[in-house]
């Protein structure tokens, strides 16, 4: 992207945090707000600090994420202040001042510690302070993280400005790039472990860059939604890989899932399949859509799937009733996404707070509002042989509705998922994470 156009962009985008922010402090009774960019936490019983993440309230305004103990300073009408910590420190290297595209837009202070930054903080008055919740009690401040602060300022970051869906569209070009090199390390039969650091190495991160943790897992290990471990020792027999990671752009990071088949055409054709209902689902994404639809249908796609490939007897419409469709898609078909995987304010009903029930039978679902333009959500549905769900299917009356000869033949593959992030338009999405493969290079 060019920085010209970034820039422009990211100008636009601080006048509408501007004006979000004042519209909230307004509605709530304050006259201005300190947002903390995060402190170091130390692990307990030990000299050594967990790796730092910069609180997302901070990172909507300035897109630093390395950046421990610094401040934004916002008070409606005026430009936006940031305090700087360069600490005098001879134990790590010192930031610089920042600079380039997005600086000219504050008054930067650089502050040596805490307590100088508190000196440069507005004192009295009605300010509140969003960040760290312990620490600033006694800073003067008239409110630490306040809900009704948060929760309007959470429900309004659903929509994403063009700076936001442009940074998200770079953040889905890092991560489609990633994914490449991920897959020809599966197919050279490499470990876990050296199918992440492939994934790492093509965009140049160390995990605590990342999004998140990848997710890669091979063979049955795909059976594990949140599958944490990376095998240093490639499996005997290379079935399956399943790989979840993301790349992040300015503080903005995707959320790519695929499944691979190494080289049995029944679990390909499966995952085929799967890919069709994906960009079923995708198709009917567009403002206005309720997102608890989109679940429910994704459940009768996949059931239909799941009767079709032989592994259920039930039809779709009785499997998703009887609860039959959740034994094998246990989570939700998506989320917000933004400056975090999970983002904020998916389940709000307004901006003064109340929460929009899930469907019932589906506890898991993360999104159940109506899609507005400028939403950037998942879209990852799901098939999967989990044990203990099995296990439970088995013993109930679900157990005859299923092939279990089936179920054994493609359990030793886990699962699959496939995971696109998509930007709603008034009349439909644009779909970062395709766009980002067909654009490779």
């Amino acid at each position: 992207m060019r920085q010209e156009a970034l820039d422009e962009l990211y100008s636009a985008h601080l006048r509408a945090c501007q004006d979000r922010t004042a519209l909230a402090l307004a509605a709530t009774g304050y006259d201005a707000l300190v947002l903390h960019s995060g402190g170091l936490r130390a692990v307990d019983f030990d000299d050594y600090h967990y790796p730092f993440k910069a609180h997302a309230a901070f990172k909507l305004w300035a897109p630093l994420t390395d950046a421990p103990d610094c401040f934004v300073i916002v008070r409606p009408g005026c430009r936006p202040g940031l305090l700087f910590n360069q600490p005098d420190d001879y134990w790590h290297k010192v930031p610089p001042l920042p600079d380039g595209w997005w600086a000219g837009e504050f008054d930067i202070e650089p502050v040596r510690d805490l307590r100088a930054a508190r000196a440069a903080l507005p004192a009295g008055g009605r300010t509140a302070f969003i960040g760290d919740t312990t620490g600033f009690g006694d800073w003067g401040f008239a409110a630490v993280n306040p809900q009704p602060l948060i929760t309007r300022l959470d429900y309004a970051r659903a929509r994403k400005t063009p700076y936001e869906i442009a940074c998200l569209r770079e953040a889905n070009r890092l991560g489609a790039r990633g994914h490449a090199a991920a897959a020809r390390a599966f197919s050279a039969r490499d470990s876990e472990y050296g199918i992440a650091l492939a994934f790492m190495t093509a965009i140049a991160a160390r995990e605590q860059e990342l999004p998140y943790n990848p997710i890669v897992a091979l063979n049955a290990g795909s059976s594990v939604l949140h599958y944490q471990v990376l095998e240093r020792t490639p499996p005997h027999d290379h079935r399956s890989l399943l790989i979840d990671a993301g790349a992040a752009f300015a503080g903005y990071g995707s959320d790519i899932t695929r499944t691979y088949a190494f080289d049995d055409p029944d679990f390909a054709l499966l995952v085929g399949r799967m890919d069709e209902v994906q960009q079923a689902l995708c198709a009917g994404v567009r403002a206005g859509v309720d997102w608890r639809d989109l679940h429910l249908t994704a459940h009768r796609l996949t059931a239909e799937l799941l009767h079709d490939s032989g592994i259920i007897t039930l039809d779709a419409e009785a499997a998703v009733d009887s609860g039959l469709s959740s034994v094998f898609l246990p989570h939700g078909l998506g989320h917000l996404l933004g400056l975090q995987v999970h983002d904020v304010g998916g389940t709000l009903a307004s901006p003064e707070g109340g929460t929009i029930p899930r469907p019932d039978g589906h506890p898991n679902l993360r999104l159940t509002r109506v899609l507005e333009e400028g939403y950037v959500v998942t879209m990852e549905p799901g098939l999967y042989f989990i044990d203990t769900l099995l296990a439970a299917a088995r013993a109930n009356s679900h157990a005859r509705h299923i092939d279990w000869a089936r179920v054994a033949q493609f359990a030793p593959f886990g699962g699959i998922r496939i995971e696109d992030n998509l930007a709603v338009t008034a009349s439909g999405c644009e779909n970062l994470t395709r766009e980002a493969f067909r654009t490779l290079s």
